[in-house]
């Protein structure tokens, strides 16, 4: 098994471990610390070394961070984690809805006049910093960088991860690496600059078409890189990582060194160097600034390459999700069989990763599967233990976020499944969610839209009786890399123009806290959308093209509550679904699929 159902923390070590970390606070002559969830690299996702957040607190969400004062300590969590984060904290820590409430605020009523509060330069970005500074103004209270107090009292912190380097095939990456540093190196010389630092490790993987498993379930490695305008690239990486990788692959234009000598290498550089404020950690600004070397701000130049997607990189992930599409109705069929034979939430985790396992091809899974029954799936983020194993009973919705590694591609989806006969309330808002799956699916859009012009279209069926949910709409997705990538988001917070083949999920949910949760999931591709003769001829439009391909539970959808077309989109998704999936499958799941994809 990839997974395991162990539990990562427990309230009970919150405590002991505060009082240490305040003792640190007194030593160094603080008033605060900040741990937040990212390491050095900004990921999302961090490797067991660099969980500061979860060891000290308990809180094992995927974003959040924890001030923590001398007298009181902050948990900063947003809509995911508002019920998760008070399962999971002792009473010493206060959880605080982020980002309704600020950091720079919540210090200004919890801290002192004077109070010095102590960051890690590593940990947090320039953007970060700079806001945090300009929220304290005037309030005489500082930010401090430090050495990591947290790292100081952990006695068992584990090693930095060295997972070995592989190569990413050129046919399944569409292009060289060569071309790519030829074509980004452009891009910083364009932009008035002789070099551009990368701290993103999916920047850096994408890039040199290499992965890694240096973070579980991301196959990325931890490294930081200088792409310089000539194409030229100084890349900082534990040697050992490299041991396994084609002595050819990096090439003479690519010079390895160790981690260490990174901060060194950035003090000799001939500036402009560009700089991406938003991921790079203070550490970095300082090194070019105590050696009088020009920065300039700008967006990490592999970006928007990267979530472009070439056509072998498409091709790749359509045929990861049929794979991964066919395992899943395996799965299915096996569970529609077995819901109610006193089957539990590990046993669903279980029973999926072997289906997976059976193709042959699966390399990971994107991230831990979801698989919440009853009260459980209103935890958004809910991770299934053995402490919190539940077996599914009559009435029950599961719902079920899963995906897969692939050397092709990477997967996301959910799925939610009745377990026997559902209550009117939870059908009716499970089709509210598929209205707004169904009208995403189906948007058209003018060319050079972002995201949060977007998302409202997922959520309108749920405003309309007063409901909504909180987390985004949709965000990036990676071909084998990141089931989370950046900069592409259907969310009110994003401002990035959605391109032709970015990648991203389309998952509406509701969510009611001790009773249920729901949510819909498939993956889109962004892709022109061909000309209507009623159109103005020199109106860009972009469309949704759908990649995940499993049935939705037809036994969950209220056909009163849909219009027309939603009930034709419905019925041709699924006759999609019996077309693509049958030949893929056993004869008693294609004999399942059959019924599951019948007319509405």
């Amino acid at each position: 098994m990839f997974q395991d159902f162990n539990a990562t923390s427990t309230p009970e070590q919150g405590p002991p471990r505060l009082a240490a970390l305040r003792q640190e606070l007194i030593a160094e002559g603080l008033d605060g610390f900040l741990v937040p969830r990212a390491d050095a690299h900004q990921g999302e996702y961090v490797a067991a070394r660099d969980d500061r957040l979860a060891w000290l607190t308990g809180f094992t969400g995927s974003a959040g961070f924890c001030a923590a004062l001398t007298d009181t300590a902050g948990v900063f969590v947003d809509g995911r984690y508002r019920v998760q984060v008070k399962q999971q904290v002792a009473d010493v820590f206060t959880p605080v809805d982020w980002p309704e409430t600020q950091l720079g605020p919540w210090l200004r009523s919890h801290a002192a006049a004077g109070a010095k509060i102590g960051f890690d330069p590593w940990l947090h970005t320039i953007d970060q910093i700079e806001a945090l500074s300009k929220a304290l103004k005037g309030s005489e209270i500082s930010i401090v960088p430090v050495q990591n107090l947290v790292d100081r009292i952990w006695e068992d912190q584990p090693d930095p991860p060295q997972a070995p380097v592989v190569a990413q095939p050129r046919a399944l990456a569409g292009e060289s690496h060569a071309d790519k540093r030829a074509r980004l190196a452009q891009t910083v010389s364009q932009k008035g600059c002789r070099a551009a630092v990368i701290t993103l490790p999916d920047s850096i993987a994408w890039l040199l078409n290499i992965r890694g498993a240096d973070i579980p379930r991301n196959p990325v490695p931890h490294g930081f890189a200088i792409l310089h305008d000539t194409g030229h690239m100084d890349l900082f990486i534990d040697p050992v990582k490299l041991e396994a990788l084609e002595d050819d692959h990096l090439g003479p234009d690519i010079r390895e060194h160790v981690p260490d000598l990174f901060l060194t290498t950035l003090r000799t550089l001939s500036g402009p160097v560009l700089l991406d404020a938003s991921s790079a950690p203070v550490a970095v600004q300082e090194a070019l600034a105590t050696a009088g070397i020009d920065m300039m701000r700008g967006d990490d130049p592999c970006a928007l390459p990267k979530a472009r997607k070439n056509e072998a990189e498409i091709q790749g992930t359509t045929e990861a999700h049929l794979r991964d599409a066919a395992a899943v109705c395996d799965f299915l069929a096996w569970f529609d069989a077995h819901a109610q034979t006193g089957i539990t939430e590990i046993d669903v985790v279980t029973r999926l990763e072997e289906a997976r396992r059976t193709t042959n091809a699966l390399l990971d899974i994107s991230f831990d599967t979801i698989a919440g029954t009853g009260p459980n799936g209103a935890v958004i983020h809910y991770r299934v233990t053995h402490d919190t194993n539940r077996t599914l009973q009559d009435g029950d919705l599961l719902v079920l976020d899963s995906g897969g590694q692939y050397r092709d591609g990477t997967t996301d989806i959910t799925r939610t499944l009745p377990v026997g006969d559902v209550g009117a309330e939870e059908r009716a808002a499970f089709t509210r969610v598929l209205q707004g799956v169904i009208a995403i699916s189906k948007l058209r859009w003018p060319q050079g839209l972002a995201g949060k012009h977007l998302e409202a279209v997922g959520r309108v069926p749920l405003w309309a009786a007063g409901q909504d949910f909180d987390h985004g709409l949709g965000h990036g997705v990676g071909v084998y890399l990141c089931v989370h990538e950046g900069p592409q988001r259907l969310s009110r917070m994003s401002d990035v123009p959605l391109e032709a083949g970015m990648i991203l999920s389309n998952e509406p949910g509701y969510y009611r806290p001790d009773a249920f949760g729901i949510r819909i999931e498939n993956l889109v591709l962004v892709e022109k959308a061909p000309a209507l003769a009623s159109g103005d001829a020199h109106r860009e439009m972009l469309q949704f093209k759908t990649l995940t391909w499993v049935p939705i539970d037809r036994k969950l959808i209220e056909t009163s509550l849909l219009t027309p077309d939603e009930r034709a989109w419905i019925d041709a998704y699924h006759a999609t679904c019996r077309h693509i999936l049958t030949p893929r499958l056993a004869k008693d799941v294609a004999f399942w699929l059959d019924r599951a994809t019948a007319p509405l």
